[in-house]
């Protein structure tokens, strides 16, 4: 027996769902507790539930484990279809043909400091679908939810690499807005808070809400005040094609890239005018050299097997996170139930024990609260549903998440082997 952080836990090796695969991690280590339940998902995915003692009284674990290297097997982007869109994991799962899937990062929730402005749903860190850049991260003070230990940035993402292998790494948006008169460097992509003195791009995947939260705020404080100093220009076929006092809303054509500035990157703004030429160029440059597949906002947990100084052993909600096992050919998505009933949830910090007790080397935390939501395919009805007891018992819509895929389930609804839910 071994005490951590809150977590009392035995480490049982039991056969577990998938067994020992190709990368020799031990697919069913949990720390022990009461009633283990573990059910096949697909080839190389399997699902199991426990509960662990915590200083606070226990809490309900579902993890589902994802082979990677199992023929058929892969991990995608959940995805609403906008950045600025939200909507249950479940259903998203099912649409997408998916396995298993979890939510994902923190978003844009409410915006009670900004009376008359639309909360956006739309995600603070970055993104990657398909291999393209999705989204930036906004500025650290406008995150919403997540605290992180010293050393972690909004620019940390999970993902999976075009190697099939996940990994945890950083994505920097780089960017210029090219006019006759020289190069501007743009400050976001479709983010619902852009940097003060900055300009953004918009693209037809922001979606319909409107564009007013990006002037809102400063690059330190959440709640500031939104700027009057706003202009926004619409370019299409490299050209100005029309220009506003103010952000705009609705959705934007395909081909149609939109730049709101504010500050400083509104006055640069009101230099162009309709027919100027405008060339708009950006990319997610990443910490890691093989380029991510897909990615989304998740802030570490663990770093080459070791817990990250700092974490939170006081505070206990539900929680929701991922892990990488076996070099990252091995994927853990991990909820816990919500705030009713038995299960008080896990700390921060209890919650990266229990990752690490699972033998995962890294390992990133996702949004919690009542947005931690784990589901999975039911092998009897071939439907998808959620498996941890929800906060209030109501599945909160979210803008992104973590889907795992089988082709043979894909196949066998006649959808294309592939990652992303669009």
């Amino acid at each position: 027996m071994r005490s951590v952080t809150g977590v009392t836990a035995v480490v049982v090796l039991v056969a577990g769902a998938l067994g020992r695969g190709s990368a020799g991690y031990r697919a069913g280590a949990v720390p022990a507790g009461t009633g283990v339940v573990r059910v096949r998902v697909a080839p190389g995915v399997g699902y199991e539930a426990f509960t662990v003692r915590t200083s606070h009284r226990s809490a309900r674990v579902h993890v589902v484990t994802a082979d990677l290297d199992r023929a058929g097997v892969g991990a995608g982007l959940l995805y609403p279809g906008a950045v600025a869109a939200r909507r249950a994991v479940s259903r998203m799962g099912e649409d997408s043909g998916a396995v298993a899937a979890i939510n994902g990062d923190f978003f844009d929730i409410t915006e009670e400091q900004h009376p008359g402005v639309q909360a956006t749903g739309a995600t603070s860190g970055p993104a990657v679908l398909d291999g393209l850049p999705l989204k930036g991260a906004v500025p650290e003070g406008q995150r919403f939810g997540w605290t992180e230990p010293p050393g972690d940035t909004d620019e940390d993402v999970f993902g999976v690499g075009t190697d099939g292998r996940a990994r945890l790494g950083r994505l920097t948006l780089r960017g210029h807005v090219y006019t006759p008169e020289g190069a501007m460097v743009l400050g976001g992509l479709n983010q619902y808070a852009l940097p003060v003195d900055s300009i953004g791009a918009f693209t037809a995947l922001w979606g319909g809400v409107s564009r007013a939260r990006a002037a809102c705020g400063t690059d330190d404080h959440r709640a500031a005040p939104c700027t009057d100093d706003t202009y926004e220009v619409s370019v299409r076929h490299g050209r100005v094609e029309a220009v506003s006092d103010g952000p705009g809303a609705g959705p934007i054509a395909p081909g149609t890239t939109v730049l709101l500035g504010r500050e400083a990157g509104a006055r640069a703004l009101r230099e162009l005018t309709p027919g100027t030429p405008v060339d708009v160029d950006y990319r997610l440059a990443s910490s890691v050299p093989v380029p991510f597949a897909f990615a989304l906002g998740a802030y570490p947990l663990i770093r080459n097997g070791r817990l990250l100084a700092g974490l939170d052993a006081v505070t206990a909600e539900p929680r929701s996170a991922v892990g990488i096992a076996g070099g990252g050919r091995v994927v853990r998505l991990l909820s816990t139930d919500g705030r009713e009933g038995a299960s008080s949830g896990l700390t921060v910090s209890e919650l990266a024990d229990v990752l690490r007790a699972l033998d995962c080397e890294q390992a990133a935390y996702l949004d919690g609260g009542a947005s931690a939501t784990l589901a999975t395919r039911d092998p009897a009805t071939g439907h998808v549903r959620v498996r941890n007891h929800l906060d209030h018992d109501q599945e909160r819509p979210v803008p992104n998440g973590i889907a795992v895929f089988s082709s043979r389930h894909r196949r066998a609804l006649g959808q294309a082997p592939g990652g992303s839910l669009h």
